[in-house]
């Protein structure tokens, strides 16, 4: 059996197999369907200082190739996702490896949520800085969409916190890699993209549009190809890890974003279509590297080729 082992930076994962936030509640709603420690690494959906409601109904549609949402970032706030056995006390028992996403409306609030989270000690495993959501009045794109708003935050977060940081970045940006560098200059242990793809859906009988926020993020399989160029291109900028995501529905997605130059891969919304999609992802990923006798997942990141 291949080695699926893979190293972020200080972060050791099992298998480089892990789940989009926004996409796998915060790992338990899944745990009964599965043993969620079988995966790479569970990463919650994002936390910020105060809870927050997230945006008015309705915020979700499916669409050709997949799905818009405007979530809006709905979440319970750091105090009751530290102590409520919903939350982080009851992924501890679990015994998966937790990745935080964290956001906030400012730079501090960044940096103080990041902070909480490194006092915990045991139960978080990383934290993936969320500076790319769309559908966020109040911050959220801003700081992903701005070199020198989004250098200013990936800094506070790295002076608040001694775990390993992931900047998840936007694909709404004229070039992403000028995004990237600016992570790795300023500390990001890794990167991860890409988030959604801005756009809308319009109801013609209604003559209105679907979301009540007009506008979400675009997720699904019509992403992938723009993902996949983006990853490419940004393992040719950077020399910190890259997490490859948008539009992984089955394994041998996973296996391009690897061969692209990703060195782990996150499912989102295949999730919501079968919650196993991460197990039949890392079955795939092993048979397909003991069928072409690789030793390990590490030898084909980043092996893509031009065509003969």
């Amino acid at each position: 059996m291949a080695d699926l082992t893979v190293q972020l930076g200080p972060l050791s994962l099992k298998n480089p197999v892990m789940t989009a936030s926004g996409t796998f509640g915060y790992g338990l709603e899944y745990h009964q369907f599965y043993d969620i420690s079988q995966l790479g690494a569970v990463v919650v959906k994002g936390i910020r200082l105060a809870p927050s409601d997230g945006n008015p109904m309705p915020r979700t549609v499916e669409v050709t190739g997949g799905m818009l949402n405007a979530i809006g970032l709905q979440g319970p706030g750091i105090d009751r996702f530290l102590t409520d056995p919903h939350y982080l006390p009851g992924l501890r028992k679990t015994g998966a490896a937790v990745i935080v996403n964290i956001w906030g409306t400012s730079i501090e609030e960044y940096g103080d949520v990041a902070a909480r989270l490194d006092a915990e000690g045991d139960g978080v495993a990383a934290l993936e800085i969320n500076i790319s959501c769309p559908n966020v009045k109040a911050g959220g794109a801003a700081f992903g969409t701005v070199p020198e708003l989004a250098a200013e935050v990936i800094r506070k977060v790295r002076k608040s916190t001694r775990l390993p940081i992931i900047t998840k970045l936007s694909p709404n940006v004229t070039d992403i890699t000028e995004f990237a560098r600016i992570a790795e200059a300023e500390g990001s242990d890794a990167v991860s993209l890409i988030n959604t793809l801005g756009a809308t859906a319009i109801d013609i009988e209604k003559r209105s549009f679907v979301l009540a926020n007009r506008f979400g993020g675009l997720s699904g399989p019509a992403v992938k190809p723009v993902a996949l160029k983006m990853v490419w291109q940004t393992a040719q900028a950077v020399k910190i890890p890259i997490i490859g995501m948008g539009g992984i529905m089955n394994g041998a997605d996973a296996v391009e974003f690897l061969l692209a130059g990703a060195s782990a891969v996150a499912v989102g919304t295949a999730n919501f279509v079968e919650p196993t999609a991460p197990l039949e992802v890392i079955r795939f990923l092993g048979e397909y590297l003991d069928r072409h006798r690789f030793a390990s997942v590490k030898e084909i990141v980043g092996t893509v080729r031009s065509p003969a």
